[in-house]
């Protein structure tokens, strides 16, 4: 068997995960599996569906491209906000508080914020931190919970419950009968002795 790195191992498991996924999404049933994949969802597929559920929170996607010279509209303040907590900061996705603690950092109340390492400051031509802090800071209460609320909704999805069905008590001899038996208890194996 051949020898890999182990980074290139972990570039071919990232890949295969990265295809598993896209045929899922096609498919149309990553939602049973969010939970599961909930590490491995792509920012720009969280900061679509984002989008897609909050459709008047700002884009902020007219930046040019430093690259290309072009409007990088793909570059959105979501897949900023998305790409800062999870690969600048390392916080979980997964839990309200991480999120908090992201939105004290754009505050400038918990950690300071690097211009030289937030998302975009090498790829546009100009670094969208100040503005995205701008349009933060800015937001209501309700606005940024809602924001938190729909990213937790997507990162750590709660299964659907099913409305339990009443039990009832059995009403005739014939149920009561063809019921399971009970374990065995202390002693039980004594009766399987011959008797004298």
């Amino acid at each position: 068997m051949p020898y890999f790195p182990r980074k290139t191992q972990q570039i071919a498991i990232a890949f295969c995960l990265s295809l598993i996924f896209s045929i899922l999404v096609n498919a149309g049933i990553t939602n049973q599996l969010l939970p599961v994949l909930g590490q491995t969802v792509r920012p720009e597929m969280v900061a679509e569906q984002v989008y897609q559920s909050l459709p008047d929170f700002p884009l902020e996607n007219e930046y040019i491209s430093q690259a290309s010279g072009n409007v990088a509209s793909q570059n959105t303040l979501i897949l900023r906000i998305l790409r800062y907590h999870e690969y600048v900061k390392s916080r979980p996705l997964r839990y309200r508080f991480d999120w908090q603690l992201t939105f004290a950092d754009y505050f400038d109340i918990n950690e300071p914020m690097s211009a030289d390492r937030y998302p975009g400051h090498r790829t546009l031509t100009v670094n969208p931190l100040e503005s995205d802090r701008d349009i933060l800071t800015n937001l209501t209460r309700t606005q940024r919970n809602q924001l938190i609320d729909t990213l937790l909704a997507i990162y750590n999805p709660q299964p659907e419950t099913t409305p339990e069905q009443p039990t009832t008590p059995p009403n005739n001899s014939s149920e009561e009968r063809n019921q399971k038996p009970s374990l065995p208890q202390p002693g039980d194996a004594d009766l399987l002795l011959p008797v004298e």
